[in-house]
């Protein structure tokens, strides 16, 4: 049987069709890579932390980590990426905390030891749930929260940032949209055009008034260094872009080494960098 135009443009058709019917869930698969094993936990560096299990505002139980130091100090609330774990997070925990600065570890739904499924819905309601425990449960001031968001967590925090008071934000390795990233990746970029704008990072960014440090490896394999540019660009003041020259998607803190560190806590205390 040979193959004809209309044959080829009603496998097209169905494509497409099928694409958008289907979307929330072919979303889903492009953007969660769920961990559920702890590869390691705080005993292993012998960290001072609570483990603590806290519920979202749907009834899942979630799983986090928590790292005190004195109780005065500013918290760092990290929304991890997806295709990781609280436990992939311990550098930044115990990198911090050697700063004197407090850290809060958690986990989305169907991360580690967190139930559920994740969704977009999902964690942004789960990135809620944990800025309610800091602040309900560890009595921690809403003036010392600062949300951190790495690459898929950079949308969590945005959300929870224009909806809560917090003292700063710093988002690193953030996409501006899903739709945005489909043009980035075959077969999506095809019916790119005709795909929904979740995970809105650049709509909503421009509604975050606290300062914001907008980090962004110049190498990202994965997230395009323009839309970190462009984050920045339509951010309000006062913000503070932080290229990293040589750094990839998810090697930030290792290219960017000691200093990395020394800057993101000299904003996590001034809200400004040095």
């Amino acid at each position: 049987m040979p193959i004809t135009w209309p044959y080829i443009l009603s496998l097209i058709v169905i494509f497409i069709v099928l694409s958008v019917v289907f979307y929330t869930k072919i979303e889903n698969f492009y953007v969660f890579f769920p961990q559920t094993d702890l590869e390691i936990t705080p005993d292993d560096l012998r960290l001072n932390y609570r483990d603590v299990y806290f519920n979202s505002l749907d009834g899942e139980t979630l799983h986090g980590w928590f790292f005190p130091t004195d109780a005065s100090r500013p918290v760092i609330m990290i929304s991890h990426g997806n295709a990781c774990n609280i436990s992939h997070m311990l550098d930044y925990a115990n990198m911090l905390t050697h700063k004197n600065l407090q850290v809060f570890l958690f986990d989305y739904r169907g991360y580690g030891r967190s139930t559920g499924v994740p969704s977009e819905e999902g964690i942004y309601m789960d990135a809620q749930a944990a800025y309610d425990y800091l602040v309900n449960d560890e009595m921690i001031v809403a003036d010392n929260i600062i949300l951190f968001g790495q690459s898929l967590g950079a949308a969590a925090a945005i959300d929870v940032a224009i909806k809560n008071h917090i003292r700063s934000s710093i988002i690193e390795g953030a996409f501006t949209s899903t739709r945005d990233m489909s043009k980035t990746m075959f077969p999506m970029s095809i019916i790119s055009f005709i795909l929904p704008s979740n995970y809105n990072n650049l709509k909503k960014i421009p509604k975050i008034t606290v300062p914001k440090l907008i980090i962004h490896g110049e190498d990202d394999e994965i997230v395009p260094f323009s839309m970190g540019k462009r984050l920045f660009e339509a951010s309000m003041d006062p913000k503070y872009f932080y290229p990293i020259k040589g750094a990839g998607h998810n090697d930030t803190f290792i290219v960017g080494g000691k200093k990395y560190f020394e800057d993101l806590a000299y904003f996590a205390n001034h809200s400004r960098l040095p």
